[in-house]
């Protein structure tokens, strides 16, 4: 059962005096719990697919479809509703609040969602990541992998059916980016559909599909035959801090 269906999708936008074809045509379907990296080079379209399936941003022409609702002609409040109700998402920087902890910055869309049981269930969701212990921290007393370990937490906070994670590992030390992908091949395996980019091959390779973008067109769709297990490679390396 597909939950994204992308159908000759073509993204277009100035620059300056120059007109860009960010996507050039792109057709494909992500099935209920995959694990899809979608990769390429800078430049490839691979980020702007990304907001156009976290409904941050919508098409120039063509069709995406959540589940059996057609997005593509959203306006702004239509997508926001649809964002809150589906979609978690985990960003390279981890967008967190510096002068709120690490509680209160999981609680934010329950907060914006009104809803009364925001404080119980950011601290299951923390509790979830492994950060029970972490509440009253800030992020300025978290590592790297702790404060995306936030992220993920707040991503989850919703209940979202689909995980959208752009470059969640590319500020983080190896160690951490193993964990990272460890928590959401789990969250993978208890049925979350997980969509996330990458430019590193090593990651690409912890999901079951990788999708490849170039100039704009997917230019492969393959299964991983051997994907890497990360608890797997996290049990031949160093401890740290993290």
């Amino acid at each position: 059962m597909s939950v994204i269906t992308c159908t000759d999708i073509t993204k277009t936008y100035m620059l300056g005096e120059t007109l860009v074809h960010a996507l050039r045509g792109v057709s494909f379907a992500v099935d209920k719990g995959e694990f899809v990296a979608i990769t390429g080079p800078s430049g490839s379209g691979k980020s702007t697919m990304m907001h156009i399936l976290g409904c941050l941003d919508v098409p120039t022409s063509g069709s995406y479809r959540l589940g059996d609702t057609e997005v593509a002609t959203m306006d702004d409040d239509q997508l926001a509703q649809v964002r809150s109700k589906n979609i978690g998402f985990v960003f390279q920087q981890f967008n967190l609040l510096s002068r709120v902890t690490a509680l209160a910055n999981v609680e934010l869309p329950l907060l914006y969602a009104g809803r009364a049981d925001r404080h119980e269930r950011a601290t299951e969701a923390l509790n979830h990541v492994g950060l029970g212990d972490r509440l009253s921290h800030m992020p300025n007393q978290l590592s790297g992998g702790q404060q995306q370990r936030v992220a993920i937490a707040r991503a989850l906070v919703n209940d979202p059916s689909i995980i959208l994670a752009d470059e969640p590992t590319g500020n983080l030390a190896s160690l951490q980016s193993e964990e990272i992908m460890a928590l959401f091949q789990q969250l993978n395996d208890t049925g979350i559909t997980v969509i996330m980019v990458t430019h590193e091959p090593d990651i690409a390779q912890h999901a079951r599909r990788i999708v490849r973008f170039r100039d704009g067109l997917i230019v492969a769709d393959e299964q991983v035959d051997k994907r890497l297990t990360a608890t797997e490679v996290l049990a031949t390396m160093p401890a740290m801090e993290t």
